[in-house]
């Protein structure tokens, strides 16, 4: 019997680029970013930044909603140093 080797598939990234989030090609963060003013886009970082943080371990991972909180705190000091 033959085997065939195939590539693994990649797994997702589900902290930095979710692929719930890209469709269409452009990811979700980067539309909002380009709608909202910065001081609009701040507030929603922020706000991502606490949900995260205060569910960590309620949904899904402790480790994942850790990761994306601070996914979400990094986008928000990038934002503010402009």
């Amino acid at each position: 019997m033959d085997r065939v080797m195939r590539p693994i598939a990649a797994k997702p990234d589900i902290v930095n680029h979710p692929p719930h989030y890209t469709a269409g090609g452009i990811e979700t963060i980067d539309i909002m970013q380009a709608k909202l003013s910065k001081e609009e886009f701040i507030g929603y970082l922020k706000g991502c930044v606490m949900k995260y943080i205060l569910r960590a371990g309620k949904k899904t991972e402790t480790l994942e909603d850790l990761k994306k909180c601070q996914w979400y705190l990094n986008k928000l000091i990038e934002t503010v140093e402009g």
